[in-house]
């Protein structure tokens, strides 16, 4: 008979690390955590800038941290840090190159099925696998011929590039930032006014814009993008037309739909999870992180998710040992 393990958490950003070390502090011990990239926190490796500050106030809220992993901002590289060391301080069972494919009930426990064809049984399960993994895209169509120039994050943006930044919420304005002192920047977006992103990122890019250094396209929306000898030519909705070395989109994530087909998860008739306080989605099973829908993009907030299941399933839906149980 396969090993049970007391708790298992599918994907290891900032939700599922705190949840994973957050079991360990409580005194759970049997804990496997697994992720489908090379290393934890791909999101924050993937899609951020080598020392881009990491602010513990998202959106204009800052929110009260209840666990134990003491998070209060800091850059990329400290915030990957800070993460490693939890991991290690904890000592957490993790299993990288690890995609799990399906999730199904089997008496009172969890049958997790990966893409390894290994089979593991799981008291409890934990989803925080977050939504940038799977970065939404426009609904016209994108030439293959440019998928080098098309991207969808900004680590492969050289400079001295005439840039086309597509989106209205933090990643798109946080690209533009980012991205404005080496390159020609305009940044687009369908709505006439930017009302998404928090205000630190809103007034940085508008302090850019006021000295010229980043050109708006607001209120109006693409309508195709060509290939015109290695360059996007995009075709806006009022008709006009501009030349592009490169686009960078910037739509923000979508809820790994596929994935929780596949799962036991229980859907809205949006096809996102349902969730009560405590991050309880069935019983046994929990959500954690951007999926949740709570304050998605919150590291503060995804980790604060981790602690609240943990004390859940302490107190009130405890399945695991007498010792371990606190109530």
């Amino acid at each position: 008979m396969n090993k049970v393990y007391d708790i298992a958490i599918i994907g290891a950003g900032p939700a599922g690390i705190a949840t994973a070390c957050e079991a360990v502090i409580l005194g759970v011990k049997d804990i496997i955590l697994f992720e489908k990239s090379a290393n934890h926190s791909e999101t924050i490796r993937k899609y951020f800038k080598d020392n881009k500050p990491v602010d513990k106030v998202w959106k204009g809220i800052d929110v009260t941290l209840q666990g134990h992993i003491d998070f209060d901002g800091g850059t990329k590289e400290s915030t990957l840090d800070l993460f490693e060391d939890s991991l290690e301080k904890h000592l957490i069972n993790a299993k990288f190159h690890t995609e799990v494919s399906g999730i199904t009930k089997k008496g009172e426990l969890f049958e997790i099925v990966t893409n390894t064809n290994e089979t593991y049984s799981a008291k409890n399960i934990i989803i925080a696998i977050g939504k940038m993994g799977k970065p939404n895209k426009p609904d016209y169509k994108l030439p293959k011929s440019l998928s080098k120039v098309v991207n969808f994050n900004i680590l492969t943006c050289p400079g001295d590039e005439e840039v086309l930044v597509v989106g209205g919420g933090d990643s798109a304005v946080e690209f533009a930032y980012y991205i404005h002192e080496n390159n020609k920047l305009t940044l687009n977006y369908r709505k006439e006014e930017l009302t998404r992103p928090n205000p630190k990122n809103l007034n940085n890019l508008m302090e850019k814009v006021d000295e010229g250094k980043i050109s708006l396209k607001l209120g109006v929306d693409i309508e195709s993008v060509e290939d015109v000898e290695g360059k996007a030519k995009v075709t806006f909705a009022d008709g006009s037309t501009s030349t592009y070395d490169r686009i960078i989109y910037g739509l923000g994530g979508s809820t790994p739909k596929e994935f929780l087909a596949n799962t036991t998860i229980v859907l809205d008739e949006k096809g996102n999870p349902i969730v009560d306080e405590n991050n309880l989605n069935a019983q046994g099973l929990y959500i954690a992180g951007d999926i949740a829908g709570h304050l998605g993009g919150s590291i503060a907030s995804a980790l604060n998710h981790g602690y609240i299941i943990i004390n859940d399933i302490l107190n009130n839906h405890c399945n695991l040992d007498d010792e371990i149980c606190q109530t």
